[in-house]
């Protein structure tokens, strides 16, 4: 297999084809990439995401035509989590100290009771959608880091399957797509030590996304989960896997099953996963395909 490999929004991506991808479709996938970072990252003063959180008094802003999807399954996270999963919990990681200058350090009471004085906004409550546009009645901080590597994980597999591509893996840094005719085993981290894994997943014509407390933490019990109910980084699950039919969805339920049972979300979505509690026992569905080790 070939492998493409580069650096985008923040972390470690690798594309491997059974022939190489060639200029013209590195150049393709690179320039989707580019829009769907001006798009969606809060870590960047141009993008729209940073134009909706720094506007005084809302206003009407327009994604790309693809943005559907992602906000189809925020509208579902939403629900099925009862408010748990939802993008606008930016201003929350921002208050927790990650911020867009990374300063890593949690504001004070005063600050946070200052930030909230109109109320903490909500998904449904404050952000009107109109197919592709999010209308707001004041400044929110969306964070779509919930799905959004998956979305751009299915973005570019598509991207692929469009250029003739019907054999491929892409994986951004553990979120990965399979597409071809042989299953692919792929180990499952352990959330504390790299260097083992936990069990195995047999990954055909699938995606599998994972999620854990280790990936973004800076200060005891602070991570990049967080409950967005209550503003504090979740704390009984460390790790989740997911599988399901695209890596959108097996994205965001990776997240949500830190804040709601499998059985709960299986009335809702077509998936299978394991998920890991701080004790070390292991809870996995009855339809994974895979081995757990614990």
């Amino acid at each position: 297999m070939n492998s493409y490999q580069f650096n985008a929004i923040g972390t470690n991506w690798d594309i491997e084809t059974k022939k190489p991808l060639g200029d013209m479709l590195e150049g393709l996938i690179q320039e989707r990439i580019e829009l769907f970072d001006q798009s969606y990252s809060r870590f960047r003063p141009d993008s729209i995401v940073s134009r909706i959180a720094s506007a005084a008094y809302g206003g009407k802003f327009d994604f790309p035509a693809d943005s559907t999807l992602l906000f189809d399954l925020f509208d579902q996270l939403y629900k099925a989590t009862e408010g748990a999963v939802d993008p606008l919990v930016g201003r929350e990681l921002e208050l927790l100290g990650y911020d867009s200058t990374y300063s890593l350090k949690p504001v004070s009471d005063s600050i946070r009771e200052k930030a909230y004085a109109q109320g903490k906004p909500g998904w449904l409550t404050n952000v009107i959608r109109h197919r592709t546009s999010l209308i707001t009645d004041r400044p929110v901080v969306i964070d779509v880091g919930a799905a959004g590597k998956g979305y751009l994980v299915d973005i570019i597999s598509e991207i692929l399957i469009e250029e003739g591509l019907s054999e491929f893996v892409v994986d951004g840094s553990g979120d990965i797509r399979h597409s071809g005719e042989t299953n692919i085993q792929v180990g499952l981290e352990h959330p504390f030590d790299s260097n083992l894994v936990v069990g195995v997943c047999k990954l055909k014509n699938q995606a599998l996304c994972a999620s854990a407390v280790n990936r973004r933490t800076w200060g005891e019990g602070l991570h990049h989960i967080i409950d967005a109910r209550t503003g504090t980084p979740a704390q009984d699950i460390v790790a989740t896997w997911v599988v399901a039919d695209v890596a959108l969805v097996a994205d965001g339920l990776a997240t949500a099953l830190f804040f709601t049972s499998g059985e709960h979300l299986a009335r809702f979505f077509r998936f299978s996963y394991v998920r890991m509690f701080k004790d070390g026992q292991a809870e996995v569905s009855k339809n994974f395909e895979g081995e757990v080790f614990f």
